[in-house]
């Protein structure tokens, strides 16, 4: 498929069919790198969210629910340590 290349403003810029933008998935914003001189035109890497992001709101949400147990509470058996060392403040 060819395509001409357009003047916008000072720039160039070139038209991308819709055909082949739903065959790559390309949305708004995009990452253009030259390989042997060759434009190479791939979907641009999302911003990666802060670690931890949204866990507060969904812990508040299973405590709500009452979804917030321990999976394995039924299970701990105390050690040594936890019977002879463990001193609470």
């Amino acid at each position: 498929m060819k395509a001409r290349i357009v003047r916008i403003g000072n720039s160039k810029g070139i038209r991308i069919p819709k055909p082949l933008l739903e065959q790559t998935g390309l949305a708004d914003e995009v990452e253009i790198s030259v390989e042997n001189n060759r434009l190479i035109i791939a979907p641009a890497e999302p911003e990666p969210s802060p670690p931890r992001k949204g866990w507060a709101k969904a812990f508040k949400e299973m405590a709500a629910s009452g979804d917030d147990a321990l999976v394995d509470s039924d299970r701990q058996v105390p050690t040594q340590w936890d019977e002879e060392e463990w001193e609470w403040e």
